[in-house]
C-alpha cells in the first residue's frame, strides 16, 4: 500500500471509529460510562503491513514479553531488510539456515513455524491484502488456521490490528475476558458461552468494543 492510500486508509477508518463510538453508546449503558471516562478509541491499524508478516510478528510475539519480542524481530529485520524493502521476504526467511534464525533468538518451535509461514506465502498461500478484502472474518480464519503456529486468536489479531475489520470479539484473549467481567459485574471470568448474550448487540463494531474491554482490563490491572 502507498503512503497516500495509508493516508487515506487512516482518515476514512478515524470516521468508522466515531461512528462506531455513537453506536456502543447508543447501546449499552455500561460501555457508554466507561467510553465516557477512557475517551476516543485509539485503534492503531497496520496499513502497509502484509499479512505474511503481520503473522511472522504475531509467532515472534508468542509467549513473550513485548520488549522480547521486538529485540529479537529487529535483529532479523537487520539481517535480511534493505532500504527499499524493510522487512525480509518469504523466500528469505523460507530459506534461511534454521541455526541462524535461533541465533536471534526464536525457538526451534517459532522457527519452524515462521518458515512455514514463509513458505506458504512465497507459494500464494497467504492472501495479499487485496485478496484478503475479499474474504469475510471466518474464511480467512479457516483459510490460515491449517498454518503451523497460527491459531484463531492470532488470525483475530490480524483481522484487527492489520486489517481493520470492525467486527471481531476474540473471545479467547484474558484482556477481553477481564475486561468482560468487570464492565457487567460477573463475579467469574465469563464462558464463552456467555459471550454472544453480552457482546452481540455490540455488532457491528466488535472490535472496537474489545479495545475498550482491553483498556478497561489494563486499567483494572493498574489499579484505575
Amino acid at each position: 500500500m502507498s503512503q497516500l492510500n495509508a493516508i487515506d486508509s487512516h482518515k476514512s477508518f478515524a470516521r468508522k471509529l466515531r461512528k462506531a463510538e455513537r453506536h456502543l453508546i447508543g447501546c449499552d449503558a455500561r460501555l457508554t460510562a466507561w467510553i465516557a471516562k477512557s475517551g476516543r478509541c485509539e485503534l492503531e491499524v497496520a496499513w502497509d503491513r502484509s499479512l505474511y508478516e503481520a503473522l511472522v510478528r504475531a509467532i515472534a510475539h508468542q509467549q513473550l514479553h513485548g520488549r522480547a519480542a521486538a529485540s529479537i524481530l529487529g535483529r532479523l529485520v537487520d539481517a535480511y531488510s534493505r532500504s527499499d524493502r524493510p522487512f525480509p521476504t518469504p523466500r528469505q526467511l523460507a530459506r534461511a539456515a534454521p541455526d541462524k534464525l535461533r541465533s536471534f533468538g526464536f525457538s526451534s518451535a517459532k522457527v519452524i513455524a515462521i518458515q512455514g509461514i514463509a513458505a506458504a506465502a512465497e507459494r500464494g498461500e497467504v492472501p495479499t491484502r487485496e485478496q484478503a478484502a475479499e474474504l469475510s472474518d471466518e474464511e480467512l480464519i479457516e483459510h490460515l488456521l491449517p498454518l503451523r503456529g497460527v491459531g484463531r486468536w492470532t488470525v483475530e489479531m490480524l483481522l484487527i490490528f492489520t486489517l481493520g475489520r470492525l467486527d471481531v470479539m476474540p473471545i479467547d484473549d484474558f484482556g477481553i475476558r477481564s475486561g468482560l467481567q468487570h464492565l457487567v459485574g460477573l463475579t467469574d471470568s465469563p464462558r464463552k458461552g456467555d459471550f454472544s448474550k453480552l457482546t452481540d448487540h455490540w455488532a457491528p463494531y466488535r472490535s472496537v468494543a474489545a479495545w475498550y474491554l482491553w483498556r478497561l482490563a489494563d486499567s483494572r490491572k493498574a489499579g484505575g
